[in-house]
């Protein structure tokens, strides 16, 4: 039913994945208010589409599956995904090489499940969503996060996901370490433990207080 003209309709609250939220953390100035006003309108349309999701699938099975000396199941995707996306998928393919050496003997690792968690910070709702998690023969568990950008993260990017997946480490994934992977680059940033924790939450609660009022802004 289309409501009628000069009827309100109900506003979309603010919300953020914690990929949205991660990357308006990374902006200054100006940039923060367009960014928001586009996530609000993206929502709105319903609109959004992933298109990594074939490479994180063929990554995992890479992780799960693989055998040295084979061609590795990232590689196979960038031949099998759709045109429009293959010089994306090319890109990530070495560095996303690079990560599985990273990882040492196959038969030492192995992946496991990760959830998702709803948090809220200053008032905000975000989605902590990481991409899988990963045990090993060491005892060591670790929940992944993946960067697929062009560009390095920012640090401020580096921190706020980092301790958004620690926040919420016991929905998430027991005990595990939280790893931001810049798959370009195929590095692993992992948290700093010279930082703050008290600060961080304060930093972080101000910039979801900012981001709400964008949002409302935006409207």
């Amino acid at each position: 039913m289309v409501p009628a003209a000069g009827t309100p309709t109900t506003a979309p609250a603010p919300y953020a994945t914690l990929l949205s939220f991660s990357r308006y953390i990374g902006r200054t100035g100006p940039a923060k208010a367009t960014f928001v006003g586009g996530l609000r309108r993206a929502r709105q349309a319903h609109s959004g589409f992933n298109p990594h999701g074939q490479f994180v699938k063929a990554l995992k099975a890479d992780i799960q599956f693989r055998n040295r000396g084979e061609r590795t199941a990232i590689a196979a995707a960038v031949d099998a995904v759709a045109p429009r996306w293959r010089s994306l998928y090319a890109a990530l393919e070495a560095g996303g090489a690079r990560y599985l050496e990273s990882l040492g003997d196959p038969a030492q690792v192995e992946l496991a499940q990760a959830r998702d968690a709803l948090g809220v910070i200053g008032g905000l709702t975000v989605k902590v969503n990481p991409q899988f998690g990963l045990r090993y023969a060491d005892g060591r568990v670790e929940a992944v996060r993946l960067h697929f950008d062009e560009q390095p993260p920012p640090p401020e990017l580096v921190v706020a996901t980092l301790y958004l997946m620690d926040r919420h480490m016991p929905r998430i994934l027991p005990k595990a370490e939280p790893v931001l992977v810049d798959l370009r680059r195929g590095e692993s940033h992992r948290p700093d433990p010279k930082t703050r924790p008290d600060d961080v939450e304060r930093w972080l609660a101000g910039e979801a207080v900012a981001f709400a009022a964008m949002w409302g802004a935006a409207a």
